[in-house]
């Protein structure tokens, strides 16, 4: 996720998150620039994390005990890891490795990622009670280190929770790091081997240091609602979610400013009393 006046270039609120303002006006739009950071470095995060936990969806063996087992999902796993990038499932340890490789390995959007993910998995398949543990081993994306543990585990009719352990981000500018936990409560989708029909309903917080040193909270007020199909999976359909800073400054989110739920990139954002429209990216 105070009263300096934004640059003339037209930044958003939340540029990093895809986010960008229809008609940036200087005299109207007071952003401090650690407000920006905070929005803007956890905007990264939350994509990344949801990259993350596509990808092992997708890439999770359909049989733990098997060395080699393939991917539970092939064709969604086809849509999302570049043939730049290998996986390689060893049952002795219960460990999958997306290896990108040493150099930039592009994805169909056109992101770069090196390194690997390596995920390994405690209890039985999509059971209750079970979890993956993912590391990230000398990970970058577009040239930013990411580091930190996620934990995922698996909740009743296909839910899960996600934990975000001690996790940071690498920029030029600075490094920012964070935690955060958050459910992910599934309404669609249950018992299909694709992730293309799931559908979520999301809660939970987090708290960080943005690049510039300022701690900031982010607290998701209505759930979030996530749909995967194709086409609409980029972005949350409905809910919101504030971003407090330390001088007890919020900037609110709302996914779904219309109350329609559109698989659209509308969305408005809410600065000191004062709502905007934005487009996301």
């Amino acid at each position: 996720m105070n009263a300096s006046i934004f640059r003339s270039v037209c930044f958003s609120a939340l540029a990093a998150s895809g986010l960008l303002l229809a008609g940036c006006n200087k005299e109207s739009d007071e952003l401090s620039p650690d407000r920006t950071a905070s929005a803007e470095d956890y905007a990264t995060v939350e994509e990344e994390n949801v990259t993350v936990s596509d990808l092992t969806a997708a890439a999770e063996p359909a049989d733990l005990t098997t060395s080699g087992s393939p991917a539970v999902a092939p064709d969604d796993l086809r849509l999302i890891l570049p043939d730049c990038a290998t996986r390689t499932y060893e049952a002795a340890i219960r460990t999958l490795t997306l290896d990108f490789g040493t150099t930039n390995c592009l994805d169909a959007r056109g992101i770069a990622r090196r390194g690997k993910i390596v995920v390994v998995f405690q209890g039985e398949r999509r059971q209750a009670g079970s979890s993956a543990t993912i590391s990230l081993v000398d990970y970058y994306v577009n040239d930013r280190r990411h580091t930190g543990t996620r934990i995922l585990t698996t909740l009743e009719n296909g839910s899960y929770n996600l934990k975000v352990q001690d996790a940071s981000v690498a920029t030029a500018t600075g490094t920012a790091t964070w935690n955060s936990e958050r459910t992910y409560t599934r309404t669609a989708g249950f018992g299909t081997r694709t992730v293309f029909d799931d559908e979520y309903k999301v809660t939970g917080s987090g708290s960080g240091v943005n690049r510039k040193g300022v701690a900031y909270t982010v607290q998701i007020e209505q759930p979030l609602a996530k749909v995967l199909r194709r086409g609409c999976a980029r972005h949350f359909v409905a809910g919101t979610l504030n971003i407090t800073n330390y001088k007890n400054r919020s900037l609110l989110l709302n996914y779904d400013p219309t109350g329609t739920q559109a698989c659209d990139n509308i969305a408005s954002v809410t600065i000191d009393g004062k709502t905007r429209l934005i487009n996301l990216r």
